[in-house]
């Protein structure tokens, strides 16, 4: 269902075609919510058809450019006001951390040392995101304001996360 919402929220911004949306998706969110071509094109029919969305122009090769309608501006709206939040985290790596038993010693620190670099990596990208932000590179829209939290968000996410596997690294947790 957030989907639904993200690209509504999205298209509340500015007019965007699928591949625009996917690509935003993938700049801003793909770390933390992803979204894959299909199932980005699937839920715009979806919101095409229940009135939500409309095509705003057609260009060529029948590239549809997407703009929200009233309706669709309503919905969201209503979601972010009145809606129960999901507050479900669904993380692969903590999923496996129950299992690091099942690994050796060296095979735990190797895995642990590699998601200490990609957690770290992934907070400098959202870091340099902020920079831009921060220095008025994408100006000072109500837009660009929440995307800013959005983002301190994700670099407070990954650095703790990175924060963890080093300390799960010291806990000798592997299989001996």
């Amino acid at each position: 269902m957030s989907l639904h919402y993200g690209l509504l929220g999205l298209l509340a911004g500015q007019p965007a075609s699928g591949y625009d949306l996917t690509r935003r998706f993938e700049e801003v969110l793909g770390s933390i919510w992803p979204a894959k071509h299909p199932q980005i094109y699937g839920e715009l029919n979806r919101l095409a058809n229940e009135g939500l969305i409309e095509v705003d122009a057609e260009g060529p090769r029948r590239r549809k450019v997407y703009r929200i309608t009233d309706t669709g501006l309503a919905d969201v709206r209503r979601w972010l006001a009145e809606g129960p939040v999901d507050h479900t985290m669904r993380v692969e790596p903590l999923l496996r951390s129950l299992f690091f038993w099942l690994m050796s010693p060296d095979e735990l620190a190797e895995h642990l040392d590699r998601e200490v670099t990609v957690y770290r990596e992934i907070a400098e990208v959202y870091r340099t995101y902020a920079a831009a932000k921060d220095r008025g590179d994408f100006g000072d829209s109500s837009e660009t304001r929440s995307m800013r939290v959005t983002i301190e968000a994700a670099i407070r996410l990954y650095d703790a996360l990175a924060d963890w596997a080093e300390w799960a690294k010291s806990a000798r947790l592997g299989n001996s």
